[in-house]
């Protein structure tokens, strides 16, 4: 099966500056793919390279196939991307902004899907209104619309989530998740790393350029051991042994301490009870994949 997004050897500078530095990537048909990185990764650059808005310096790009320089026709009909940040049009209400951009793909009539993607995304109630009275919010409800006016097979979501409530966040997912379902190749690029772990089936790690980290999330999650530990003793004194394992000191006056594995809670234990300190609470954590995230691009 031909790849949802292959990217070989691509390389972007900007005079002197290497946003990308050879990232080489394969994005199978039907995945939730999560590319994650700090800011001035090049996570957005290699989203302008796949949606032709820039250039590559070298290497390839496609999608679905259709390599985004010499096929840009097809390779941007099967790509929608949400961009990151909020750009519309102030003359037009949404539901007309949402016509308009189904014309630029040449779709008429598109008025059945139209209401269809206001409906999942809470905009039908403002489907009349001009955009320039949304809040930003609501504009960004709109740029997700107008990403899948035209029924790309493949959905590029670039901070989607960014300055969102809580119940925008939850609809969104419900509706990508769908689309994800019903064959949607999904790129997620989020700063909230419990979206990606929750939602991806596999993620690339971005720093300066590279990649530093490929697998599936589970994989990640594993590659790197160890847990944590959260304690509050009473009295509120840690043991001057287990100090060195102190990896941050919680409001609630608890300790969390890491730990090689789930071995060593046993021996922790024993220092404490040789200590004369008493445990109040004790909570036994997996890291998440933001201390993974963190580790990685320590190590990076």
């Amino acid at each position: 099966m031909v790849p949802a997004i292959q990217v070989q050897d691509i390389f972007k500078h900007y005079g002197a500056v290497r946003a990308l530095a050879g990232v080489s990537l394969e994005i199978a048909q039907g995945e939730f793919f999560g590319l994650l990185g700090p800011n001035g990764a090049g996570k957005t650059t290699l989203i302008s390279i796949l949606a032709g808005l820039t250039i590559a310096s070298s290497g390839s790009a496609s999608v679905l196939g259709f390599d985004v320089r010499e096929r840009y026709r097809e390779a941007r009909r099967a790509l929608g991307v949400v961009p990151q940040e909020l750009v519309f049009d102030p003359f037009f209400t949404v539901r007309e902004t949402l016509a308009i951009q189904s014309g630029y793909f040449g779709i008429r009539d598109n008025r059945g899907w139209i209401e269809e993607v206001m409906h999942h995304l809470d905009l039908t109630e403002k489907a009349d209104t001009n955009m320039r009275a949304l809040s930003g919010g609501m504009k960004r409800r709109v740029l997700v619309a107008q990403a899948l006016v035209h029924k790309p097979p493949v959905i590029v979501l670039d901070e989607p989530t960014a300055g969102v409530d809580v119940e925008l966040r939850q609809a969104l997912w419900r509706f990508v998740r769908r689309l994800n379902a019903d064959g949607h190749t999904i790129v997620l690029t989020t700063h909230y790393l419990e979206e990606a772990e929750a939602l991806c089936g596999r993620i690339a790690m971005l720093k300066q350029g590279r990649i530093v980290a490929l697998d599936t999330t589970q994989n990640l999650l594993r590659m790197h051991s160890g847990c944590y530990v959260e304690l509050r003793l009473e009295p509120d004194r840690l043991p001057e042994r287990l100090a060195p394992r102190v990896v941050e000191r919680r409001a609630n006056g608890a300790y969390r301490l890491a730990l090689g594995d789930y071995n060593d809670v046993e021996g922790l234990m024993g220092e404490i009870r040789a200590s004369g300190v008493r445990v109040q609470e004790m909570e036994v954590m997996q890291p998440d994949l933001e201390e993974v995230f963190v580790q990685i691009m320590q190590k990076a």
